[in-house]
C-alpha cells in the first residue's frame, strides 16, 4: 500500500494526499515498515558507490574510499536520518496549533515522511557517484519534496490552503534548520574519529 501511494504522489497527489490522510499509520508502524526500509538507500547506495566505484567530480580520476572508514559513516548517517525525520515530524507537531491545525504526533509523521520519500529514492543515484549526476538529481527530489510538502500540508492537517501556505514554508524552513544541524554534527564527527579515509 505504501508504494501505491508514492506512485499516487507522482501522478496525481492531491488526491493521494486525500487518501493517505484518511488511513491509520502508527510512528512505530512507519518506522518498522517504511523509514528503516527508506533511510538504508542512500546509506547503502553511498556506501556501495565511494567504495566500489569512488567519487569523480566530472567523470574521471576516481577516489575511492576505504571499507572501514566508509562502513561507520553509512551507519551513522542511516541513524541520522531516522533521526532527522523524527525530529521534522516533531517540528511539525509543535507548530501545527499556530496554524489552526489539530493533528496528532502520528499525522504529522505521515507527512513528513511521504513528504520526504523522494530525497530517500534519490539515494539511489549515489551508486553513481559523480558530483555532477548526484546534485542533478538531489536537486529534482528536493523540488518536488517542497511541491509535496506544499500540496499536502493544507490536505493532511485540514486546514485552508493560505494558512497551508504559511505553515509549509515553516516546515521549509525548520528542514533547512535540521540540515545544517545534520552538516554541523557531521564536521564534529569527522573531526572525532570518523574521518573518511580515501584510496586510488
Amino acid at each position: 500500500m505504501f508504494f501505491q501511494h508514492i506512485w499516487g504522489l507522482v501522478y496525481h497527489p492531491k488526491q493521494e494526499w486525500d487518501s493517505i490522510r484518511e488511513e491509520q499509520y502508527s510512528i512505530s508502524y512507519l518506522y518498522t515498515h517504511h523509514l528503516c526500509w527508506l533511510a538504508a538507500i542512500p546509506a547503502l547506495s553511498m556506501f556501495i558507490g565511494t567504495t566500489q566505484m569512488g567519487w569523480s567530480i566530472s567523470g574521471g580520476d576516481y577516489v575511492k574510499l576505504s571499507v572501514e572508514s566508509a562502513l561507520p559513516i553509512a551507519i551513522a548517517f542511516y541513524f541520522a536520518l531516522l533521526v532527522g525525520v523524527g525530529a521534522m515530524a516533531y517540528s511539525v507537531y509543535w507548530m501545527e496549533k499556530t496554524y489552526g491545525s489539530d493533528a496528532s504526533l502520528d499525522r504529522c509523521m505521515v507527512l513528513t515522511t511521504f513528504t520526504a520519500t523522494p530525497l530517500f529514492m534519490s539515494g539511489l543515484a549515489a551508486l553513481l557517484p559523480i558530483l555532477w549526476f548526484d546534485v542533478f538529481v538531489g536537486m529534482g527530489a528536493v523540488a518536488y519534496t517542497v511541491y509535496l510538502l506544499y500540496v499536502g500540508v493544507p490536505i493532511v492537517m485540514r486546514i485552508p490552503e493560505e494558512r497551508g501556505f504559511l505553515f509549509s514554508t515553516s516546515v521549509l524552513t525548520v528542514g533547512l534548520c535540521v540540515l545544517v544541524g545534520m552538516l554541523a554534527t557531521t564536521a564534529i564527527l569527522w573531526g572525532s574519529g570518523l574521518t573518511p579515509v580515501f584510496i586510488r
